[in-house]
């Protein structure tokens, strides 16, 4: 099992989960972060400090977003590994909670 980055952090990308993971598993984009799911050791520690609620256990991530597990599973095998917080990006608290923002995920 592994955790999964969901739509929510499109436009957003804090990087709060970043600084806590103990095996770096996160991956950057221009605007989204990706967990890398061979690399995730489920210990769940990066799930609470999403501000946006946008990491779930893969078991628990909505009908609607069953997806992303396959785009996160992608893009970590393109995107360079993050290990350290960085700023969110600049209008985050206006995109926290739009919806149908996967038109939005720049790859």
């Amino acid at each position: 099992m592994t955790f999964v980055v969901g739509e929510n952090c499109i436009n957003c990308k804090h990087t709060d989960c970043v600084e806590v993971c103990p095996v770096d598993c996160f991956y950057e984009g221009p605007n989204f972060l990706v967990i890398h799911p061979d690399e995730c050791i489920d210990c769940a520690l990066c799930e609470p400090e999403c501000p946006v609620n946008a990491i779930f256990s893969e078991d628990e991530l909505p009908d609607d977003q069953k997806e992303f597990i396959e785009i996160n599973k992608d893009l970590a095998e393109k995107w360079p590994n993050i290990t350290e917080m960085k700023d969110a990006l600049p209008d985050a608290e206006q995109w926290d909670g739009v919806a149908n923002k996967r038109e939005k995920l720049i790859r």
